[in-house]
Parts: C-alpha cells; sequence; structure tokens
C-alpha cells in the first residue's frame, strides 16, 4: 500500500481504504518482439467483491458481485494465452485489485479526489466505483509503459446490460479501425461485439459541473463508460464493458456455458484481436 501511495494513485486508494484487505496493483507483461516496441496496454478492473460501499447494494443478488473481477480475470487469462501462441507482440497489463466495503474509513458520497494529472474526480455514488479504481491506474500505465494501444475490460454500465443484455459485450472506441477489429474478432469467435456511441454531445453528461473536472455518477445509464473516457489522451482505446457478458449467464443463453456460473466473456475475443493485431497480414487472409 506504501508503493500505491508513493505512486499517488488516489483514485484507487479512495476506494480500497473501506476494506481491511489491503490493495494490489499487478502489473504483467509480455515481450514477444522487439523490447522497444510500444505495447499494448490492457487494464482490468480488479474488484474482488462490491458491496456498493456507504450506498450498500440491495442483499438480493449482492453475492454476484464476487465476479466484479471479470475484467481483470479476462485480461489475465488473454495474456496466458498470448505468451502460449507466442504472438509477436508486447503486451502490458495493469490490474488494480481491492474491494469496495463500508466502513468508518469508506469514501462517501460528494468526496472529490485530485488525480495524477491534476484533473478532479468527484464521488457522487459509492456503488459505481468502477470507474474511479480505474482512473489513478489508467493515467499511471499510460505514462508508465506508453502504450501504442490501449484498451480496458470492466463490468461498469447497467445500461450496457438493459441494451444488449448477454448478448454482446458494449464497446466504446474513439478508433473505428479498433472498433472493425473487434467486430471481426467477435464474428470469428461467436462471441459478438457491439459499438455504443462515443458522441462529443455526451462529454456534459459527466464533466458539466464548475466544482469538478469530471462525475462518476453522471446523467444516464452508460455514464461511468462514458467518464472512463476522459482518461485516455490521443492514442486508440478501446472500453470493453462486460456488465451483461462477463459474470453470471442469466443475461443470455450461452449452450455451452453452465446456468448460474461465471461466463469468462469476452476472453476468446480479446486473444482473437490481439492475435489480428499481433499477425495483421496472416489474420487478414482469414
Amino acid at each position: 500500500m506504501d508503493w500505491i501511495e508513493q505512486q499517488h494513485l488516489n483514485s484507487f486508494l479512495t476506494i480500497a481504504k473501506g476494506s481491511c484487505e489491503p490493495p494490489v496493483l499487478l502489473e504483467i507483461s509480455y515481450c514477444g518482439t522487439a523490447p522497444e516496441d510500444k505495447p499494448i496496454l490492457l487494464l482490468g478492473k480488479g474488484m474482488t467483491f462490491n458491496s456498493g460501499g456507504i450506498c450498500l447494494r440491495p442483499a438480493d443478488g449482492m453475492e454476484e458481485y464476487r465476479g466484479a473481477m471479470a475484467g481483470a480475470a479476462v485480461v489475465v487469462a488473454a495474456i496466458r494465452a498470448s505468451a502460449a501462441l507466442s504472438l509477436p507482440v508486447n503486451i502490458s497489463a495493469v490490474i488494480p485489485l481491492c474491494e469496495n466495503m463500508p466502513s468508518g474509513m469508506a469514501v462517501k458520497p460528494g468526496d472529490i479526489v485530485t488525480l495524477i494529472n491534476g484533473r478532479t474526480l468527484a464521488i457522487r455514488n459509492t456503488d459505481k466505483a468502477g470507474v474511479v479504481v480505474m482512473a489513478d491506474p489508467l493515467l499511471y500505465a499510460q505514462n508508465t509503459y506508453k502504450p501504442r494501444l490501449v484498451v480496458d475490460v470492466a463490468t461498469l454500465g447497467n445500461g450496457v446490460v438493459k441494451g444488449l443484455g448477454g448478448g454482446a459485450t458494449g464497446i466504446f472506441s474513439n478508433s473505428h479501425y479498433i472498433w472493425k477489429q473487434f467486430q471481426k474478432a467477435g464474428s470469428l469467435t461467436g462471441d459478438r461485439m457491439w459499438r455504443l456511441p462515443l458522441w462529443r454531445y455526451y462529454r456534459q453528461l459527466v464533466a458539466d459541473n464548475v466544482s469538478f473536472d469530471i462525475s462518476n455518477d453522471g446523467v444516464g445509464p452508460a455514464s461511468s463508460c462514458l467518464a472512463a473516457a476522459e482518461f485516455v489522451p490521443c492514442v486508440d482505446w478501446a472500453h470493453l464493458d462486460i456488465r451483461g457478458v462477463g459474470m453470471l449467464t442469466r443475461y443470455g443463453t450461452v449452450p455451452y456455458l453452465l446456468k448460474n456460473r461465471m461466463t469468462g466473456r469476452p476472453t476468446r475475443t480479446l486473444i482473437q484481436f490481439l492475435y489480428q493485431m499481433a499477425c495483421p497480414d496472416a489474420a487478414q487472409n482469414k
């Protein structure tokens, strides 16, 4: 925890301090090509339990939120597969691991935290802690690894569940090329992606306030996903929202998955995407 404090990962610690379990920032690197080549950066949300904090979730169904670390699991599995396949690509991953629990130390609704880049993030709903946990680690990872591409995987948006259920992973991206690569990967694996809009019009939903720069609880059901876009500078980026596909299988029947078990989706699609980025010529011939 001392190291995390020294790196000024304030948003991460703000959520983690509510639990007696110490947080961990896991970093993984796979070097499949020249060390000087810029890596693909993966970030997986690793909230090992999300009770909602002070804004406590209802008891009914709370046990499912052990699966709030589904994004971290997908990222670890994808890197392991990339190493097994000896993909000619460099991959770096950062995974913030913590719990979101209510206690005397827990963050309170209305608290404001200053991020590494000097911007301020208002925590108006502690139940929507995912984007808060990811904010500073995402900025730290970009400063550390200087990636050519950023992909984060997380269970963030309830709106994605309402719109897509378990039929597809919701994807937000600032790059049409990256979206088309994910679309192709999904069509090959059968674990589909569906692009959602990231228009400038929506920025006011999370960043239209004179008291702070960004809110974790803007207007609308996809506000957490929109807030995540605020932490990425001028590089290609994609956010995979797996709230509907990555937890229990109740949001859509997939024949080969056991009911009421965590799905592990969309691991295969992310692996296929990494293959396409590593071997564009070979992937194009398929």
